[in-house]
């Protein structure tokens, strides 16, 4: 690490204080928390000028030791305290970008081309990718090394042995990592043959019957408890997205201000495997999506997502966030019982068949692939599957 300047000519950080306080602005941080961004910035640029290192030389490792300085400080002691101040700086280039680790191990080289597969040809979530890559990550360093000559038997007694001591269910989701892998790795001619059907089927309870959905009354106390506290601006939109219009946890997350057709009354959900389905928006939603989009979200920001963080810096949610928001506020209204964002969308499909609708219907609500999926999430509702149910033929009179 090149250390050439010297304390009297300090680092040169200081000159750009009063652009960094203008972006925070920008961004929507408090005066309080600017003011406290810019100590630290004079902070740094004194320890910067007591090594000897430019700003030039600001990479990662050396944040690294600067931050390793501040941990015993009260406040702004951690590697996310200084990201505002680095992603300003590394946005005008005068300091080095942040370090990208690339993978060198074989394993993680091929485990990266597996996420790229199941991401951009499979279609699946970035949750899902991380956890497809995480269970399948012990049969690819088992297995590593001899893939070419692998065969059936060796992914059985693998598969196998990597099940040892998890649970029914956490066995079955590993193996489906596993086939998922194996069948990437035959397309892209790594294996001799194709072995995903080698890995076998691990069995696995049905489960509890889903979460029951919240009576009517329930869901309006609920819309109207979250309308009435600190947020409802935004959150009333986002719950009576997945009460009303079912939608998941991480498509409300990743909708965006285009996916909205005010004028048709339509809005464009962007589901599972790349998924994207046109569904009516009900006045009941659209009403507070509009008054958080014309008087709560963030302005000033570049994001098109619609829902953004309470806090500066204003970026989009994440899925776990909109399940997080979606659980607090179950437990704040009152409402006990399993389940967050996956219940609000449960009482939707419940509330077809309340109505009288059937699977098929409550399976257009819910987007799903097939008519076996609904039928598992309606199990709660026995009233209505009843009422769907063929009766049990009798015997035809001799």
């Amino acid at each position: 690490m090149g250390r050439v300047a010297s304390s009297a000519e300090g680092s040169g950080l200081e000159q750009y204080a009063d652009g960094f306080v203008a972006e925070l602005g920008r961004l929507g941080y408090s005066p309080r928390t600017c003011e406290a961004q810019v100590a630290l910035l004079r902070h740094l640029a004194r320890w910067l000028a007591e090594q000897g290192v430019p700003l030039s030389g600001l990479n990662s490792e050396v944040a690294g030791e600067y931050i390793a300085v501040r941990r015993g400080r009260s406040q702004l002691r951690s590697g996310r305290a200084l990201r505002p101040l680095l992603g300003y700086l590394r946005g005008l280039g005068v300091v080095p970008s942040a370090t990208v680790l690339v993978p060198q191990a074989p394993v993680d080289v091929l485990l990266t081309r597996f996420g790229e597969w199941l991401s951009g040809e499979r279609g699946l979530a970035p949750a899902t990718v991380s956890s497809y890559l995480h269970q399948s990550r012990p049969f690819a360093v088992a297995c590593a090394g001899q893939l070419p000559s692998l065969t059936a038997a060796q992914v059985a007694d693998l598969a196998a042995g990597g099940a040892v001591g998890l649970r029914p269910r956490s066995a079955q989701v590993r193996a489906n990592a596993v086939r998922a892998l194996l069948r990437f790795l035959w397309l892209e001619g790594m294996t001799a043959v194709p072995l995903a059907d080698a890995v076998g089927s691990f069995a696995a309870p049905a489960g509890a019957d889903p979460p029951k959905g919240l009576s009517p009354g329930q869901a309006d106390d609920l819309l109207a408890f979250v309308r009435a506290s600190p947020g409802g601006m935004r959150n009333e939109p986002m719950i009576a997205l997945m009460l009303r219009l079912a939608l998941r946890a991480g498509e409300a997350a990743s909708l965006l201000l285009d996916d909205i057709a005010w004028r048709q009354g339509i809005l464009r959900v962007r589901g599972k495997r790349n998924r994207v389905d046109e569904i009516p928006l009900p006045a009941d939603v659209g009403a507070p999506l509009a008054r958080y989009l014309s008087d709560g979200r963030p302005t000033g920001t570049a994001h098109r997502q619609v829902f953004l963080a309470l806090d500066a810096p204003h970026g989009p949610l994440t899925g776990p966030a909109v399940t997080s928001v979606a659980a607090r506020a179950l437990i704040a209204a009152g409402i006990s019982g399993e389940g967050a964002a996956h219940r609000l969308r449960h009482t939707a499909a419940c509330g077809v068949l309340a109505a009288g609708g059937g699977l098929v219907e409550a399976g257009q609500l819910l987007r799903h692939a097939g008519p076996q999926v609904t039928a598992v999430y309606a199990r709660s509702d026995i009233t209505a599957l009843r009422s769907i149910a063929r009766p049990w033929p009798e015997e035809a009179p001799a």
